[in-house]
């Protein structure tokens, strides 16, 4: 009976280490730059994560987070947004100090002040900006900005360019995939002479209540999107089970993108290499992926003008030096990755969250 009892214990202890091993916490203090005071109320949150709160009384906070990586954000009204790079793997997770600095009010004056903004701005650009931020999608149509009074358009002739302010986190309510998100928006630009758009800025998503049959629908969704997204792809090629999960991989030309070589294998050494953890890949230019295991959406295909009978989806990544994955899918430098193809159809109405789990 002893021996059952140890037993016992042991594998007891095992299960709640394992279980522990799957998390890590980070706390911290967010005070002013200048007067290294605390900041009570400051909004602490992991971009693209249901994971946020608020700093107390003594500018302190607490986040439980899966494993991997993640863009911590910190704001506070009248002050700039400051965001860092953090990981299970960083040390000193548990003695963060945030310092933020006041936001340069004449700077900002001069701004309002040389803007030109539209005064009609949303019944002229309303629509293209839903289009181009929120997509396309059969998901994007469920989807309702709650607060569009807080968008603001400017136009500037010299340029050809359109940008987006927001005043306010857009609040995004996503009803096909069950999620508020609220975006705090740093800059949206349309080229109109490149026809190119980009925007950046840090979404937090909130779970939506619902009934039963309703959370049986998003979870559905969900794993829908998830299927042959960027977030998933990354998560196979971190597990090295590209081919397993129906992925194929090609090297583009640099000077001809109908010219292609297979990679035969992505986890090559010249391709791939694993650092504490964290894999480092090694991919350099443009580089093709093809999902096998869902076909393309039909409306993709028909805005595209491809064959209805497309069976394979194709996206491309534009790759500047390279990036590191961390096992939640989370990579950086993102801002040196550019999507093209599929992916690049897929905006925010298809965007999961990194504690998002198929499981």
């Amino acid at each position: 009976m002893k021996l059952f009892f140890n037993t016992c214990i042991a594998v007891l202890f095992c299960t709640i280490t394992f279980a522990q091993d799957k998390y890590f916490t980070i706390t911290g203090q967010v005070v002013d730059e200048k007067t290294k005071q605390p900041m009570a109320g400051a909004s602490v949150f992991c971009q693209n994560t249901t994971v946020g709160t608020t700093s107390n009384n003594e500018g302190k906070f607490f986040l439980r987070l899966n494993n991997g990586g993640y863009d911590l954000v910190v704001s506070y009204t009248g002050f700039e947004t400051k965001m860092m790079r953090i990981s299970n793997g960083n040390p000193d997770n548990d003695k963060l100090v945030i310092e933020l600095k006041e936001q340069d009010k004449n700077l900002n004056e001069v701004v309002v002040a040389g803007s030109a903004e539209v005064a009609d701005g949303w019944s002229k650009y309303g629509n293209f900006f839903i289009a181009n931020f929120i997509g396309t999608t059969p998901n994007a149509s469920d989807c309702n900005i709650e607060n569009k009074d807080a968008i603001h358009f400017y136009f500037y002739k010299k340029r050809n360019k359109l940008k987006v302010r927001a005043k306010d986190d857009i609040i995004i309510t996503n009803n096909a995939l069950g999620y508020k998100i609220k975006y705090q928006l740093d800059s949206f630009v349309y080229d109109y002479n490149t026809k190119v758009s980009s925007y950046t800025g840090y979404p937090l998503f909130e779970e939506l209540n619902g009934s039963e049959a309703q959370k049986a629908a998003w979870k559905q969704n969900r794993f829908n999107t998830y299927i042959g997204s960027r977030l998933h792809f990354m998560r196979c090629l971190y597990d090295s089970a590209v081919k397993e999960e129906g992925y194929e991989i090609e090297l583009l030309d640099s000077t001809d993108n109908n010219k292609s070589t297979p990679i035969v294998n992505p986890y090559d050494s010249q391709y791939y290499s694993v650092d504490s953890g964290d894999v480092q890949i090694n991919f350099h230019g443009r580089i093709r992926v093809k999902y096998k295991n869902q076909p393309p959406d039909q409306k993709y295909l028909i805005i595209n003008k491809f064959p209805l009978s497309s069976r394979i989806q194709i996206s491309a990544l534009d790759i500047l030096d390279g990036f590191v994955i961390e096992e939640n899918g989370y990579f950086y430098e993102q801002s040196e990755v550019t999507n093209m193809g599929y992916w690049a159809w897929k905006k925010l109405a298809e965007l999961l969250p990194y504690d998002y789990n198929p499981e």
